[in-house]
């Protein structure tokens, strides 16, 4: 019997990197000293959308933009690793499915950043792949980080799921044509989430045993 597939979403789904982004945030904003005040609300709010928007959103001219993307990559390589958790049962989570699935990472963030995260929080061999900014042309909430993930896994025709923490992962899942969990451990609530969808759970290990058991049914 072929094992369904697993891609999971990074930031508020398996990690914590909260303190690293708005620290780099805050870092690139200061550098260029085009914008203060910006409350840490107004960047959190926007996590799981490319840096372009998340700058954009807190009224960078667009003509700085790329400026201050640069800044805050330079300073978030530098100490993503140390200041980057897995979120509490994430490690479970992911061993779990491991043990009945095939998985894959589908992430906004930039990959390369992505992979040092997991190899040094020790769990990036449990990925097949791992898709992010720089792997497509369109990010989430467009179907195309899934399908290509899933193209690169050669699963076009297997049972797939999403599991993510904000509506860009449900309504990507939904326009990929996979099923989905929605948790809330990110940076969406679930007032927010049940606006797509009704199936939530409160962290990746229960998203991963509803899946479990979605499966000996």
């Amino acid at each position: 019997m072929t094992k369904p597939v697993i891609l999971f979403d990074l930031d508020g789904t398996l990690i914590d990197s909260t303190e690293a982004i708005l620290e780099s945030f805050h870092h690139s904003l200061a550098l260029h000293g085009v914008i203060r005040g910006v409350k840490d609300a107004q960047i959190t709010e926007q996590i799981g959308h490319p840096l372009s928007v998340m700058f954009d959103a807190v009224g960078v001219p667009k003509e700085l933009n790329e400026e201050h993307i640069m800044s805050y990559k330079c300073h978030y390589r530098s100490i993503a690793c140390t200041k980057t958790l897995l979120l509490p049962n994430a490690r479970e989570a992911i061993q779990e499915a491991m043990s009945f699935a095939r998985l894959g990472i589908v992430t906004t963030k930039t990959a390369e950043y992505s992979r040092e995260i997991l190899e040094y929080l020790g769990v990036m061999h449990y990925f097949e792949v791992l898709i992010g900014f720089e792997d497509v042309q369109n990010l989430k909430p467009h179907p195309e980080p899934i399908h290509k993930a899933i193209e690169k896994m050669g699963a076009l025709d297997d049972e797939i799921w999403m599991i993510g923490d904000t509506r860009l992962d449900i309504e990507a899942a939904n326009r990929a044509g996979i099923e989905h969990v929605a948790v809330t451990s990110g940076y969406d609530n679930t007032a927010q989430l049940l606006e797509l969808t009704n199936v939530i759970k409160n962290d990746a290990l229960e998203a991963v045993r509803f899946i479990s058991q979605r499966g000996q049914k």
